[in-house]
């Protein structure tokens, strides 16, 4: 059945107030006055409009981290690095989200996986007050932005669950500046802010829990630059479980007597989904007609990509897990990477041999024809198979490399059942971070919070972020 179109909604005032009214142009000059708009300026900036009816929570983060200036480290189209409804996948497949519509917690997710700081609360684990503050305090820096889950029906429009950044607040008035992302629906509007609170003060449907309201910063660290955590898929949970139960458990067994058999137990009880957890980044770019040359802001990308995946194969654990994937010189048949391989065929497959361990996967805004592959590329210092390929160049990250991130990135703690005390003593040494390169200490500071975020949440959506690994 057909539906009838429309071109947008009367917003209902009051209790709204129109941004671009008098009284909206009044209330914003008084609210500048006060030092309560400091936040707005970087938001406007980079507003958008929603690109799907259900796409609410994606575009308002995308505004969030952009006025952030958080970089996603992968292009969004050609060579332009910028955060798009597009990129937030990982936690949430788009088509569902197209579909559904987002929760509060799967948004709080993204902002997580996306490289940001985040701190969630819904309405009943805060008060007004409290949220008053939170409000003030963001509206009066360019350093934290906050965004809304909250119902429409308080403000007497249509509609149900929505997400919007807060661009401001007029603290003698009390009155909130919604920046409504469904701009073909109701401008941006102020609100009273008691409204508001009892906006966010209702039940999700979908969830049975209450809406809120999260405060978006950056980190002091930037995100990683080859490998990012990802629960895009529902499989991501029996590899959490598998970091975060059944690992300790293996390490219960007396006969782990050194640390080859340790390993070899790890990667036996490996999920056949593990692949899906821990997700190796790649830059394509659209290949240029008569430009094959990479730009200085590229090589140098580029240049660290290559930085920390050496700084990986460089490592000790990186040579016993090698040597335990590889024995007795067994991938004789490895070769490296040309330029003419595909990317399926890249994407498929990681390494000729170990794929079935873990493998990286390359994110692709074009297809297999016209665009060029920005891989990091690594001659190691270690021997990855035998003498003979000392000399070869291996491209892009190998089942190796991430199988050696991954054993990084797991807490500490996680190792502390390990019953034999000389193992204990020198696996421990193998998979600490205390000596590692900064910028390989930070790749791997960035995922563990990731991961410590997804496994302390377990996929419910009550859960809030864990203290810092």
């Amino acid at each position: 059945m057909e539906v009838a179109s429309l071109y947008r909604r009367v917003l209902p005032s009051p209790p709204a107030v129109e941004f671009a009214s008098a009284e909206g142009k009044r209330l914003f000059a008084e609210a500048l006055q006060g030092g309560t708009m400091e936040g707005f300026f970087n938001l406007i900036s980079y507003f958008q409009t929603q690109s799907e009816p259900a796409f609410c929570g994606l575009a308002s983060l995308s505004v969030v981290l952009n006025a952030l200036a958080i970089d996603p480290g992968r292009p969004w189209k050609g060579p332009w690095r910028w955060f798009d409804e597009s990129m937030l996948d990982c936690c949430e497949p788009l088509h569902k989200v197209k579909a559904e519509g987002i929760t509060f917690g799967k948004v709080v997710c993204l902002a997580h996986c996306a490289g940001a700081r985040v701190q969630s609360f819904r309405a009943d684990q805060t008060t007004i007050h409290d949220f008053r503050a939170h409000l003030t305090r963001c509206a009066s820096s360019q350093d934290c932005h906050l965004i809304s889950s909250y119902h429409r029906s308080p403000f007497k429009q249509t509609g149900t669950g929505h997400f919007s950044p807060i661009g401001g607040y007029h603290a003698e008035k009390d009155m909130a500046l919604i920046l409504d992302v469904a701009r073909f629906k109701y401008p941006p509007h102020w609100v009273p802010l008691t409204l508001l609170w009892d906006a966010m003060n209702t039940t999700d449907e979908a969830t049975g829990l209450l809406r809120g309201f999260m405060l978006v910063s950056r980190r002091s660290s930037a995100p990683s630059l080859l490998y990012t955590v990802s629960c895009g898929h529902g499989s991501w949970k029996s590899m959490a479980k598998y970091c975060v139960e059944d690992v300790p458990n293996l390490l219960k067994d007396e006969n782990l007597d050194n640390v080859t058999t340790l390993l070899s137990r790890l990667v036996e009880s490996l999920p056949a989904n593990a692949g899906d957890l821990i997700k190796c980044v790649i830059e394509v770019r659209r290949k240029e007609e008569g430009e094959s040359s990479l730009s200085k802001e590229e090589k140098e990308r580029l240049f660290l990509k290559e930085k920390v995946l050496q700084q990986i194969r460089d490592t000790d654990l990186f040579r016993v897990v090698h040597e335990l994937q590889y024995p007795k010189g067994l991938c004789g048949s490895c070769s490296s990477s040309s330029d003419e391989d595909s990317l399926a065929e890249i994407a498929a497959t990681v390494c000729c041999q170990g794929a079935a361990f873990l493998s990286g996967t390359v994110v692709s805004k074009g297809n297999e024809q016209g665009v060029d592959l920005l891989l990091p590329t690594s001659s190691s210092k270690t021997s990855l198979c035998n003498s003979n390929l000392r000399s070869k160049i291996v491209k892009y990250p190998s089942s190796t490399d991430v199988l050696t991130v991954l054993l990084l990135v797991l807490q500490p703690n996680t190792w502390l059942g390990i019953k034999d005390e000389n193992v204990k003593a020198e696996f421990q040494s193998h998979v600490s971070t205390d000596n590692l390169p900064d910028l390989l200490k930070q790749e791997i500071l960035h995922l563990r919070r990731q991961l410590h975020y997804l496994a302390g949440c377990k996929g419910q959506e009550a859960c809030q972020e864990p203290p810092s690994p």
